[in-house]
């Protein structure tokens, strides 16, 4: 039993969805994002409440019954509200700054790294040792930062590297003298 699939998801005011087949177009004040989902899965809006219903109990049905419901609730929270993830940059030299539309990461490197934006997902550079990357679509946000924070993962024994705002790196212990 899905217990995430079971659970209607609520239509803001300002969003509209649109369904047509398998289809699911989700416009709202911060943008429009469409996506196709699996024929089987039916989805239902009733009064500014969606959700979604599956034809059989096998297997295949009940694991794309909350995966299906999840991904539309993500997009209409997206164009909603949005989403944002916040990065630190911690280490003697690792900076950050914004450079036109490309950031430049000095990450311990002999040469800085430049990330480029992918459309619809933007990043600011609010201080030189913190990133944030903002957008509608939940899984280019988190794929963005990802790939940020890949380019100099915390390292356990001291720390420095590229984290997510409030990561905990569990810190090792060095060598001891004999």
């Amino acid at each position: 039993m899905s217990r995430i699939g079971l659970k209607p998801v609520e239509i803001p005011e300002g969003v509209d969805v649109n369904l047509d087949g398998n289809s699911v177009t989700v416009k709202g004040p911060k943008g429009e994002l469409t996506r196709n989902f699996h024929p089987d899965m039916k989805v239902v809006i009733e009064d500014n409440v969606l959700t979604v219903e599956r034809p059989s109990e096998n297997k295949e049905h009940r694991s794309l019954h909350g995966t299906t419901r999840s991904l539309i609730a993500n997009m209409i929270e997206g164009v909603h509200k949005g989403f944002e993830k916040s990065l630190e940059i911690t280490g003697v030299g690792y900076r950050a700054q914004k450079q036109g539309d490309k950031v430049v990461v000095n990450a311990g490197y002999s040469h800085p790294v430049e990330i480029e934006p992918i459309e619809g997902v933007e990043i600011d550079v609010p201080q030189n040792t913190k990133l944030t990357v903002k957008g509608i679509d939940k899984e280019l946000v988190g794929g963005v930062a990802a790939n940020i924070r890949a380019i100099r993962p915390p390292e356990p024994y001291k720390g420095k590297g590229i984290r997510y705002e409030g990561e905990q790196v569990r810190q090792k212990e060095g060598k001891t003298a004999k």
